[in-house]
């Protein structure tokens, strides 16, 4: 009997024992195909041999300094180059262990930020339903996802919510994408305006959203829009790319597609590419000078705050990004992908949308295709995908309530920057094969 307190006490978990690539072994040989990097997060794969050795180089050296006494070499270039992928000059990185970490920080620096200039009320965090932005306490009671927030009872904060721009449900048959753009950004106005203004510290964001609806891209001129009524109501934007981000959209930074400039960014999971626990928060040079002019500075840490070995894998990933020019092969397989989806799955009558941009692509499940309602949530589908991808040899990720609380299933696909065409012709004769059974066609 393990003494291991697992995620789910009531599964039994194959041993992982190897990684190769696009590929996980277990304890018995058996291959899995790693078509979501596990949570978006193995961006370069497994095993690439530039970061394994940079990684393992860094801890022959040094593995950890306390950043309370010392800063490191690999924190400083790492920083250096995430800030000069930035719109803007004069970003400041904070570096963590964690997206939930990020998010918590991201949020406390908000709060900090107008405290330092004298706006005390300014406290509340504004985001949207279906949201998941981390486990932690900030982070959880700015989640707006249901089930993640429902066994902590009435201890989180209840901060307002917006419905999220999610077209394929919200927006109407006789309606523009520029109208429904629109429809959907003053949401945002209408909620500041009913708390009011002067008490609303922050709205926080994912550019695309991952887990909660599976990958669902705002339409056009819709975070514009938002960034203009932050501006108005002198609100600071956070946008959560946790999972979106670091390429994984086909742009560095997932914002840079809807044309807006954040005031905070997070990034975690294709970060380090899971080769360390690291996370980064990213923040606006104005809001970096709030806290070098103030007396107390940011308030704030954690002892892995800025961990040498995890900077180093960081650097390593995005350094292998720039250097093999993986961007383009996540915006040329992207598009092959997205195109494979739709010719294998376009008229399927259990497939009701295939979305994405880059290598984040998301179907969503209906048991009717016109209507758009979901299976009864009796009928376990999202856990049935589960076991039926795992029994396959394909590592994706099956989500729930993306129609509403309890509604709705979708499944998430984020594969590694290395793709190419045979996995995703293994892709497509899994999936084929996944849906004949679990809808018994």
């Amino acid at each position: 009997m393990s003494s291991v307190f697992y995620r789910n006490l009531n599964k039994n978990y194959p041993r992982a024992v190897r990684s190769d690539g696009m590929y996980i072994y277990d304890e018995t040989g058996k291959s899995y195909l790693d078509m979501s990097g596990g949570a978006a997060v193995s961006c370069l794969g497994h095993q690439h041999p530039k970061v394994t050795k940079a990684l393992c180089s860094q801890i022959q050296n040094m593995s950890f300094a306390h950043t309370a006494f010392f800063s490191n070499e690999p924190q400083e270039q790492l920083a250096s180059l995430l800030a000069d992928k930035f719109a803007e000059a004069g970003a400041r990185v904070y570096f963590t262990a964690g997206g939930s970490e990020a998010n918590e920080t991201a949020i406390k620096m908000a709060w900090q930020y107008w405290q330092a200039l004298g706006q005390h009320k300014k406290t509340k965090i504004i985001s949207r339903v279906h949201s998941y932005h981390g486990n932690t306490f900030a982070a959880l009671s700015a989640s707006g996802n249901l089930p993640r927030r429902r066994d902590m009872g009435d201890l989180l904060i209840e901060w307002p919510r917006i419905e999220p721009c999610y077209a394929y449900r919200h927006q109407r048959a006789d309606e523009s994408e520029a109208a429904y753009s629109m429809r959907s950004a003053f949401a945002l106005e209408r909620a500041i305006q009913a708390e009011g203004a002067d008490t609303i510290a922050a709205f926080i964001a994912e550019p695309v959203v991952g887990a909660s609806l599976g990958v669902v891209p705002a339409t056009s001129g819709y975070f514009a829009k938002i960034r203009e009524i932050c501006d108005r109501y002198d609100i600071v934007l956070i946008a959560d790319e946790i999972m979106c981000g670091s390429g994984r959209t086909g742009t560095f930074f997932a914002h840079e597609q809807d044309d807006f400039l954040p005031d905070i960014v997070t990034m975690a999971k294709g970060i380090a590419g899971g080769y360390q626990p690291l996370a980064a928060t990213l923040a606006r040079t104005k809001i970096h000078k709030v806290f070098a002019a103030s007396k107390s500075g940011f308030a704030h840490g954690h002892t892995y705050v800025g961990h040498a070995s995890s900077c180093s894998a960081g650097l390593a990933v995005i350094r292998t990004i720039d250097e093999e020019g993986l961007l383009d092969n996540v915006r040329h397989y992207g598009k092959q992908l997205h195109e494979a989806l739709k010719d294998a799955f376009a008229e399927h009558p259990f497939i009701g949308d295939i979305r994405g941009r880059g290598l984040f692509q998301g179907l969503e499940i209906v048991a009717d295709r016109q209507s758009k309602k979901p299976f009864d949530d009796d009928l376990k589908i999202t856990s049935r995908l589960h076991q039926l991808t795992m029994k396959h040899s394909l590592i994706c990720y099956p989500g729930g309530g993306s129609a509403r609380d309890r509604l709705g299933s979708h499944i998430l696909l984020a594969p590694p920057y290395i793709l190419a065409d045979i996995h995703i012709e293994q892709l497509i004769e899994k999936l084929q094969t996944i849906f004949a059974e679990l809808f018994d066609v």
